[in-house]
């Protein structure tokens, strides 16, 4: 073992424990791995920096975008009111369609946002049946993966592969190459959840057995007690409020006020402004205020502030739904936010949103809240615009969006585009059908036909794709470089036909599944995938036989990440809604991974010979 290559490996290791330990932010580790190869002088900086030119990287993009434009449109949450209809009141029933449905909208667009949108759907169908949110949660957070292995698109690590086989003058599997072995594993997976659900006990909810649909806000108002509290205050010329920005006023400090939204006058109609921490005031501001003090502090902050109430209709601005939304969230069991008070976050100043109330062990806490450390397991009601919703609901580091009330719905910024959505999305699979075009630019004209359809527009698409997935493919594709080119790939395929290449290539498929999913326990599954696919073509090479069931065992092995819940953003989203521990991922994850092995070495070379 030459000294570059043992400096690659010492760089891999590292790169794998600051990935497993969770202390730098995956895609700030794989930029530092960008510096070290071209600091080092292993990689040149345009080998280094060649993952930035890789059409997958664009195509993985412009995915994100199509998947937003289904939201946009209200496309992906239609989809779900319709299985709650279907499913009606049988948990078996609704367990089948939860996996087919969310599998096949995970085959053309992100699995993690199809897992997010569904959780709450989930959360309340569970709350209908009076069964614990555990019994679903597991399936939905399976569909999810399953979706990876429906289509060439539906996952990064599928695009990896391609990627490799592309790079080696191969050519490239089709759109619909997955599908096969992607619909046995999923009619596997649904039956293996139907007997699988019984070990996921936990207690089962009947606080809210009536409600079958997904909650309202007025439901929301009740159940967190904000009748009542709502405040109309016009900012009357002469204010001291005016000229000052909402963190330089403290009101909510000095009279328990929490600015909701604020009304302003724009070209002679009133519109509403987002209450940003650094939102300044104008006069004539119309304030919409969450306070629970007596009438006589109301007169008395009125007074002070020079302020002037107004007629307020519906209860808790719920005649304000179109531009006042509300969301229960809460922290991820990871987050670096717990044990710290809503003033410490800042939580105004950085997400633009308010919490008006917390839920503690099923009860509503009283008081100012933004001083109470926030605990594991407590539910945020945060309200404020929509877009700073859907915004926090990107932002899976720290918070999991669990309940959208029913009115988001009608809050599709694009609702009406719906059927032109979905044609961008036929029209995308079909150019990737015909081979006229490559992938990348199907979906581009996709994404530019959505815009021009108006189903998104440039902000949300921008705001859609999740950057840090982008950037770990990117500083990962490296390491696939760096181990060829210090003759990494060869030493480890030299190895493994060492010790198995005489049983003959079923033999090497099990052991590359194995590999992969071992050292998917630790890094992410597009990671593994990155150094795995150079691997396994070589093997084929060397074996002299079809690189194709080795590039596919790979893709499958790095989707089938059940066994821990950091081994994809999907299971790490129901790790808290379902009340799981870490072991329930190993109870019910490794008896799947070994039966999805198990089915793959007898398939997959009989759909791609040897």
């Amino acid at each position: 073992m030459n000294g570059e290559l043992i400096w690659v490996v010492a760089l891999l290791v590292v790169a794998m424990v600051l990935f497993a330990t969770n202390k730098l932010r995956m895609d700030v580790v794989a930029l530092l791995v960008i510096v070290a190869f071209v600091l080092s002088q292993t990689l040149t900086l345009q080998e280094a920096l060649s993952g930035f030119s890789d059409p997958n990287v664009i195509l993985i993009a412009a995915l994100f975008i199509i998947g937003e434009g289904l939201v946009r449109t209200g496309v992906a949450y239609q989809m779900g009111d319709w299985l709650v209809k279907v499913a009606g009141s049988s948990e078996t029933k609704m367990m089948v369609l939860l996996m087919l449905t969310v599998s096949g909208l995970g085959a053309v667009m992100s699995s993690t946002g199809v897992v997010a949108i569904f959780i709450p759907i989930v959360l309340s169908v569970c709350a209908k049946m009076k069964i614990p949110p555990s019994r679903m949660m597991m399936p939905l957070s399976f569909a999810g993966l399953i979706s990876g292995m429906m289509t060439l698109v539906a996952t990064p690590p599928n695009m990896v592969v391609n990627s490799e086989l592309m790079r080696d003058g191969i050519p490239m599997f089709g759109f619909f190459s997955f599908t096969p072995i992607g619909t046995v594993v999923l009619v596997l997976g649904i039956g293996y959840m139907l007997v699988a659900r019984r070990w996921l006990s936990g207690t089962t909810n009947t606080n809210s057995a009536d409600k079958w649909a997904r909650r309202t806000m007025r439901d929301l108002i009740r159940d967190y007690k904000l009748t009542g509290r709502a405040r109309r205050l016009t900012v009357r010329p002469g204010s001291p409020l005016i000229g000052h920005t909402l963190d330089e006023l403290h009101l909510r400090a000095r009279y328990g006020a929490n600015v909701i939204g604020i009304e302003r006058w724009r070209k002679f109609r009133r519109v509403m402004v987002r209450a940003f921490g650094s939102t300044e005031l104008r006069p004539r501001d119309v304030l919409l205020i969450d306070m629970s003090a007596s009438d006589v502090d109301l007169r008395q902050f009125c007074s002070d502030e020079m302020l002037e109430p107004m007629v307020l209709r519906g209860d808790y601005f719920s005649e304000q739904v179109r531009e006042v939304g509300m969301a229960e969230v809460s922290l991820v069991p990871e987050s670096s936010l717990l044990g710290k008070s809503i003033k410490e976050i800042q939580f105004r100043s950085y997400y633009g949103l308010n919490v008006v109330g917390i839920r503690r062990n099923g009860e509503t806490l009283e008081g100012k809240l933004v001083d109470d450390p926030l605990l594991i397991g407590d539910i945020l009601l945060v309200i404020g615009d929509w877009k700073q919703i859907r915004y926090l609901q990107s932002q899976s580091r720290d918070f999991l969006v669990l309940n959208l009330p029913a009115e988001v719905d009608e809050m599709a910024p694009a609702r009406s585009q719906a059927p032109h959505a979905l044609f961008c999305l036929a029209l995308m699979v079909a150019l990737m059908l015909t081979d006229e075009v490559p992938n990348a630019i199907a979906a581009i004209i996709a994404c530019l036909l959505m815009g021009k359809f108006r189903c998104i527009d440039m902000d949300s698409a921008y705001r859609s794709i999740h950057w840090p997935s982008l950037i770990l493919i990117v500083g990962m594709l490296p390491f696939a470089q760096a181990l060829q080119k210090t003759g990494g790939v060869d030493l480890i395929v030299k190895g493994l036909m060492d010790l198995v290449g005489d049983m003959g290539p079923r033999v090497v498929l099990l052991s590359l599944f194995i590999l992969c999913a071992s050292i998917g326990l630790f890094i992410s599954n597009t990671a593994t995938a990155v150094l795995m696919a150079p691997i396994a073509v070589a093997a084929a090479r060397e074996m002299q036989v079809s690189p194709y069931p080795f590039a596919m065992m790979i893709a499958i092995a790095a989707s089938a990440a059940f066994m821990t819940p950091v081994s994809s953003p999907v299971n790490t989203l129901v790790l808290a809604p379902g009340g799981y521990k870490f072991s329930d991922f190993i109870k019910i994850g490794v008896p799947f991974t070994l039966i999805i092995m198990v089915v793959s070495v007898f398939l997959i070379p009989l759909l791609f010979p040897f």
